[in-house]
């Protein structure tokens, strides 16, 4: 990285010093490249797809310093799926999920183009939950016609949080004041700059208990639930992959290949089918445990890391299928 952001630096210099005007370089790959198929296991015609959903669940792309960016993952993943709707060789999709959720929009966008897939190419849908699936990442694995379970996934967590930072107490601290004019009574309802009424906050309440019964309206549409189980699940509580197969959240508990066997068996394909993945560059020694469709050398990080969590640094008040331990 120094020898880098040394080469860097003397080339800036000779730059500014020579007057002269450099040709538009890309000095790191981004997620601009087109998706490409890599063959990780097997042979002949018909193909099973990994599809990795890994991280937040969001709209908003990864950007970082020096230009580089990444597309969210939604994006990314809806990419994969219309690419994927295009391939008639393509006969089964996993999708391997390790995510805490995101945002009710992007979860929710995100479930409605997989079954948008299923509904167009009437492809099995297998969804492999890894180390984390919960909340948003339970919800997008709902339209799966099997759901595996890692031995050690933590998953559920089906409900919703509002989440709004409050910032007024730091404010009164420095000296600083806002004033506001509104045209409407709730107008400014959940600033960050004062503490909400209670009318306010009953409200929210009721906005945020409306997204979570529609969340746990999808999973019993989805899933043959045991009434006795219903208020357990809708406490928005996360399961260990014991008790999620128990609740009958998950229909099995076993590895990815397993999620795989599962695949070739509801496509009716022959065990050495080929497996493949979309990337837009190439790895070295590949497999399927690689979550990643760009390097990591083209993700640049940003010059300062603070180690801060993310809602302390960029503070989006909105509604979350997020599990947020593990989100924030």
């Amino acid at each position: 990285m120094r020898n880098l952001m040394g080469v860097m630096i003397v080339t800036l210099t000779l730059l500014g010093v020579t007057g002269c005007v450099a040709p538009q370089v890309n000095l790191f790959r981004d997620g601009t490249a087109p998706l490409k198929e890599y063959t990780l296991q097997g042979r002949g015609g018909p193909k099973i797809l990994v599809v990795s959903i890994r991280g937040v669940i969001s709209s908003e792309p990864d950007e970082k310093v020096f230009g580089g960016v990444r597309p969210s993952i939604l994006q990314d993943t809806v990419a994969q799926l219309r690419r994927a709707s295009e391939d008639q060789n393509i006969r089964a999709l996993v999708l391997k999920i390790e995510s805490p959720g995101g945002t009710v929009t992007a979860s929710d966008i995100l479930y409605h183009e997989i079954v948008a897939y299923k509904e167009k190419t009437k492809v099995p849908v297998v969804a492999a939950l890894m180390d984390l699936a919960a909340s948003g990442g339970y919800y997008v694995a709902l339209p799966a016609d099997h759901i595996v379970a890692h031995p050690t996934t933590v998953t559920g967590s089906v409900g919703v949080v509002f989440i709004h930072p409050k910032v007024g107490g730091l404010m009164d601290k420095l000296g600083l004041g806002l004033e506001v004019n509104k045209s409407g009574l709730n107008k400014d309802m959940a600033s960050p700059f004062r503490e909400s009424t209670a009318a306010e906050r009953q409200m929210l309440q009721t906005l945020t208990e409306e997204l979570g019964q529609r969340f746990m309206d999808l999973v019993i549409r989805h899933r043959r639930l045991d009434p006795d189980h219903l208020a357990d699940i809708a406490s928005a509580r996360v399961y260990l992959a014991a008790q999620a197969l128990e609740y009958n959240l998950v229909d099995q508990i076993g590895y990815l290949d397993a999620a795989l066997a599962e695949a070739r068996k509801l496509a009716g394909l022959a065990e050495d089918a080929r497996v493949v993945v979309y990337r837009r560059t190439e790895y070295a020694d590949d497999t399927l445990y690689n979550s990643a469709t760009l390097h990591a050398g083209g993700r640049p990080e940003a010059l300062v890391d603070l180690g801060l969590p993310r809602v302390l640094t960029s503070p989006a008040a909105g509604f979350y299928y997020l599990w947020t331990p593990a989100g924030l």
